[in-house]
């Protein structure tokens, strides 16, 4: 009976050290730039993010929960349900334009992006805070302080931090969509080249 239980025991442990350790998540909670809108999914900067995690040899699955016209205060819902049905090692968040083009003052999104960050870092995720900016019709004292806020969130919390997400692709047309606010599908690659350098020393950590 020892020598079988013996036996058993030693099976079982050469299964489970041959089980393939299970990839944790990285997650891109996001808005329209983020969504793919008005193109193929597979044109999306998070889809090439994707295709590069896997030509570069990382194994995180890639969960897209971005939606159209999304805000923070909507995000703060969808995170909460998300973190407690994946494993995230990561999460960017790519949020805060729609509220900007509302109007939504801005202490209120900083205090929305806070508690995301607060959210992810109790699920054991590192964050990438993806940074915006307005069109200047907003006028000048609302975008200077609707900018300014995203860089004073992530000094505060110490996350990582891209400044400004559409920086290689607003100001050059032809990487914009018609409605000067979506980058188009030619864009798509400039917004990756633009998170990457950032998100990839959270992959190695």
């Amino acid at each position: 009976m020892r020598i079988l239980q013996t036996i058993l025991l030693l099976i079982i442990t050469s299964v489970t050290l041959t089980l393939p350790a299970q990839a944790r998540s990285l997650v891109v909670l996001g808005d329209s730039l983020s969504a793919a809108y008005n193109m193929k999914t597979e044109q999306g900067w998070v889809q090439l993010l994707e295709n590069r995690l896997r030509e570069e040899g990382y194994s995180q699955d890639i969960i897209n929960a971005s939606v159209s016209g999304d805000t923070t205060q909507n995000g703060i819902a969808r995170l909460k349900l998300l973190l407690q049905q994946v494993d995230a090692q990561i999460v960017i968040i790519e949020l805060g334009g729609n509220d900007g083009l509302r109007g939504t003052p801005p202490f209120a999104i900083q205090r929305n992006l806070q508690r995301l960050i607060d959210m992810s870092e109790q699920a054991d995720a590192k964050v990438l805070l993806l940074g915006m900016q307005l069109p200047p019709n907003y006028g000048a004292a609302y975008t200077q302080k609707f900018s300014e806020l995203y860089a004073e969130v992530a000094e505060d919390k110490e996350v990582a931090f891209v400044p400004f997400f559409m920086e290689k692709v607003a100001l050059v047309p032809e990487r914009m969509q018609a409605d000067g606010i979506h980058p188009s599908s030619k864009g798509q690659p400039y917004l990756l080249d633009t998170v990457w350098p950032i998100l990839e020393p959270l992959l190695d950590e």
